[in-house]
């Protein structure tokens, strides 16, 4: 599955304007901090409406400004992941993760809790509160929240920037994974020039 993307939007005193063309993989948006990186997340999960241009994934138009599409935010099934995780206070593991999974077409859904837990490592937490994990911890629940609610892509926003060495090392592990088994396209923001060569198969340089 392809992203196909060709979008601008003036923020401020500022225009953001990126072109890319990838098929699937990883694909990482690579530039300093305060260069619209995060902006053209939001532009493509739908969160934020691009002045102009065109949205594609896999070949399904999400937003073209030309022919007056606008797909909205939910049914674009964007998986996101936050630096910070946002995982709900108020619910312990097991239910942050069946959140999406209740909400996706039982048609769209990747895999369910048990085969998410079991791909993650995490059946040891369901019980647990989200405060009393580690950042490591939290990271893989946030991941399994986005696989679980059944996205066409995932949308990781510098998912490893609050982690310490050994855990970003783990959830690289991780994303890894999700790259050469799911086969379910990632489109990744960070500023760190090691971990984008790393990762991904085509970087797209911004700012």
């Amino acid at each position: 599955m392809s992203f196909d993307v060709r979008i601008e939007r003036r923020l401020g005193d500022r225009t953001i304007r990126v072109a890319f063309s990838s098929d699937g993989g990883l694909t990482a948006l690579f530039g300093p901090s305060g260069a619209g990186k995060t902006s053209i997340l939001q532009m493509i999960a739908g969160l934020l409406r691009p002045d102009a241009g065109r949205i594609a994934v896999g070949g399904s138009v999400l937003f073209d400004s030309m022919a007056g599409i606008d797909v909205p935010a939910r049914q674009r099934r964007a998986g996101y992941v936050f630096q910070d995780g946002r995982l709900f206070p108020h619910q312990r593991v097991r239910d942050n993760l069946l959140y999406g999974w209740r909400l996706a077409r039982p048609a769209d859904r990747l895999m369910d809790l048990a085969e998410a837990t079991r791909f993650l490592g995490i059946g040891h937490l369901l019980d647990r509160w989200p405060r009393t994990l580690s950042g490591g911890e939290a990271q893989r629940v946030a991941i399994g929240r986005a696989l679980l609610s059944g996205p066409r892509f995932l949308l990781m926003d510098e998912p490893l920037a609050s982690l310490d060495r050994p855990r970003r090392e783990e959830i690289m592990g991780v994303i890894e994974r999700l790259r050469d088994e799911l086969g379910v396209p990632i489109l990744y923001v960070s500023h760190d020039r090691d971990e984008v060569e790393r990762l991904a198969s085509v970087i797209v340089p911004t700012g």
